[in-house]
């Protein structure tokens, strides 16, 4: 006998063990890592190695949730979906470029702004054009090409997560939570 999944067993995403929803392990493994180095330095810095490594679980919980928060407004999948059909609408649109050769640029976008969760795009640009070269898989775009749809990538999660427009209202799973939150 098969077992029918629905959108409503995708959109959950479950955690693989617990079975609990809610579970990004993506976001919640970029915001440890990033979390716990930030708060294993600091803590580090002021009472020696003791401090180093309770400062680096303390800052992998707290990044792991943060992490999460900037995942609960990332599903691949939707994103994908999205931009493959609004490609055709954007005002950097080129015909001779097909989806698969932009496809790259926009999860750069959209994987980006996971990783880089408290900083701004100004802030980031350089290190997100660095990476372009080793995040392009098979696209021949050159950063200059890449760089309008990986930003385009960026300020959609940049608006989910401040509850703006229509994207917001599409990605909600649930009408009765509350509002995303913006981490710090």
């Amino acid at each position: 006998m098969a077992i029918e999944h629905t959108n409503t067993d995708r959109d959950q995403n479950s955690d693989p063990i617990t079975g609990e929803p809610g579970a990004h392990p993506i976001g919640v493994g970029v915001g440890a890592a990033v979390g716990g180095a930030a708060a294993g330095a600091a803590a580090g810095s002021m009472v020696g190695p003791v401090g180093t490594v309770v400062g680096a679980i303390a800052g992998g919980v707290a990044g792991g949730l943060a992490g999460k928060e900037v995942a609960e407004h990332l599903d691949p999948t939707n994103e994908d979906h999205y931009w493959r059909n609004e490609y055709p609408n954007s005002s950097y649109y080129d015909p001779s470029v097909d989806y698969q050769e932009v496809g790259p640029a926009y999860q750069h976008g959209w994987e980006s702004r996971a990783k880089y969760r408290d900083r701004q795009w100004d802030d980031v640009e350089p290190e997100i054009a660095h990476e372009w070269d080793t995040r392009r898989g098979d696209s021949k775009l050159d950063w200059g090409r890449a760089r309008p749809a990986t930003r385009d990538a960026w300020e959609r999660i940049d608006r989910q997560m401040m509850g703006e427009g229509a994207d917001v209202r599409a990605a909600s799973r649930n009408s009765d939570s509350e509002p995303p939150r913006v981490p710090k």
